[in-house]
């Protein structure tokens, strides 16, 4: 798997992707990362990539022309490959565990860093980018949400993760948050572990999950709670 991330600032890359399971997935080469600077491929005056708002309004916008070359450089580069081109906004749809199974169908991802106010929004119907969000709530810029996505998005490769088994049993896989999790010491602070979780009934303890992921996703995620009653309607389940 391999990303190609358009970005004003390249220096910012690997950065938090160097350390920890990215790190080590990084350096087995299980994934890779290449920064394509967008001013390189500016011809105007100061290496300038954006301009005011046609029809007014606050901020600049980046220059479809300017992104089109950078772009197609890239595209150039993976001839002959599957290829999803991303450009994360606001107006996008929301980036979810379902999504990032989606994207990870894919040999090379394009990652658009923008930066203020957004991009030309021709260049976005021109090339078939796919606009995700990472949430209400607006950033500086596209670098911080692409750490988002190839973190979530590298676990699913396989010998990434040393235990595959956790993919499976994590928030947002059927569509419930995790169940609570603990640890050594038994005793702490007056709180103890469940029992149910020593007692070496696995039955018991699968049981007891459920029960505490539904328990969670019902009073975390109302919108997860009933998503998840309307997949299981004709099935029978624990609460």
């Amino acid at each position: 798997m391999k990303f190609s991330i358009l970005t004003l600032f390249p220096e910012m890359f690997p950065g938090l992707l160097n350390h920890s399971i990215p790190g080590r997935a990084l350096k087995n080469k299980k994934f890779s990362i290449e920064t394509f600077n967008i001013r390189k491929y500016s011809h105007l005056k100061n290496n300038s990539i954006d301009g005011k708002p046609i029809g007014g309004g606050a901020g600049m916008i980046m220059r479809p022309d300017i992104l089109q070359k950078a772009l197609n450089h890239v595209l150039e580069k993976q001839k002959g490959s599957s290829i999803k081109t991303i450009y994360f906004t606001p107006k996008g749809r929301v980036l979810k565990q379902d999504v990032i199974k989606e994207i990870t169908n894919y040999d090379n991802i394009i990652i658009i860093c923008g930066r203020y106010e957004g991009i030309d929004h021709r260049f976005v119907e021109n090339n078939n980018v796919d606009e995700i969000s990472v949430g209400d709530y607006i950033l500086t810029g596209g670098e911080i949400p692409a750490f988002i996505l190839i973190d979530a998005c590298i676990r699913f490769i396989p010998e990434v993760l040393g235990n595959r088994k956790s993919l499976n049993s994590e928030s947002f896989e059927n569509t419930l948050l995790e169940y609570p999790q603990y640890t050594k010491p038994l005793d702490w602070e007056g709180k103890r572990v469940p029992k149910v979780l020593f007692s070496g009934n696995h039955v018991a303890v699968e049981k007891w999950r459920l029960t505490k992921a539904q328990e969670t996703t019902k009073k975390a995620r109302p919108d997860l709670w009933k998503l998840y009653k309307n997949k299981l309607r004709g099935k029978k389940w624990i609460y």
